[in-house]
């Protein structure tokens, strides 16, 4: 099947799309495609997909299509136990040159300790925009929601629909923005132990092999089905971007000075 590119912002193509996915909804054998280490991938009935990592290799999936604005779900249920070393991720990109990328990225960590989640937007090629959170739930114990919200004016990351970032479009001040390349959705688990977990210091241990994260009820929703309250930048949504702020963020390349002594201009304004 070949790959084709969902330009969210066609109403018409979408509205037929819709009447075409009520009818029937996809597999995700039908959405996906195994894109690394087939041995490790193993598809659950037909909503639910699995990688795994054992010594020998990571393994990892991509969408058949590609998306231009729009909103994104997953459920995912990361590694339980000793998670350590392990690096799940999923991820839009364009795989262009100069590409365009939106990571969540899962650092495991030992038996008793919390996941981190890392966060990074590539615009034009141009990354180094980490941030590192600590999830207020264990997201190994069962499936919860990660999502991306992506319109022409900001790009939002949830976590069980709470905004836990936000990149705004900045071309004005000269920031590149996506806006241009459409990208697919990806998702991959590795051995990540020489810089995931204590700086490299924490080692995979390998006798807790294989090391599973799972998936299902993926959703693609196209730009114009996004309601505004859901992409609009308001109260509720900056509060809550304040509370994972104060209770929850470990790392923040907007305050990290040695990287940046002038704070990026993304940093400064938020519209």
């Amino acid at each position: 099947m070949s790959m084709k590119t969902n330009y969210f912002y066609s109403v018409s193509f979408m509205m037929m799309l819709l009447c075409v996915m009520t009818a029937m909804a996809s597999t995700f054998q039908e959405d996906f495609i195994v894109r690394w280490a087939a041995s490790n991938v193993r598809f659950v009935g037909g909503n639910e997909l699995q990688l795994m990592l054992d010594q020998n290799t990571g393994s990892g999936f991509a969408s058949r299509d590609t998306y231009l604005f729009g909103r994104i779900d997953m459920q995912i249920k990361l590694v339980p136990g000793d998670s350590a070393g392990t690096v799940t991720a999923y991820y839009l990109s364009s795989e262009t040159a100069n590409h365009d990328e939106l990571d969540f990225e899962f650092l495991g960590n030992v038996s008793g300790q919390p996941y981190i989640l890392q966060t990074n937007v590539f615009s034009n090629g141009q990354g180094g925009r980490e941030q590192r959170i600590y999830l207020w739930f264990d997201p190994s114990a069962e499936f919860h929601t990660y999502s991306i919200i992506w319109t022409e004016q900001r790009i939002w990351f949830l976590v069980e629909g709470i905004p836990i970032r936000v990149f705004s479009n900045n071309e004005a001040v000269g920031v590149p923005y996506l806006n241009m390349k459409p990208m697919s959705l990806f998702s991959s688990i590795f051995n990540g132990d020489q810089w995931a977990t204590e700086g490299g210091r924490v080692k995979i241990n390998w006798e807790h092999a294989p090391f599973v994260a799972s998936y299902r009820n993926f959703r693609a929703v196209a730009q114009h089905q996004v309601g505004v309250t859901d992409s609009s930048l308001d109260a509720f949504k900056l509060s809550k971007l304040a509370w994972v702020k104060k209770n929850f963020m470990v790392y923040d390349y907007c305050t990290d000075r040695a990287r940046y002594p002038t704070p990026p201009p993304e940093c400064i304004r938020i519209v």
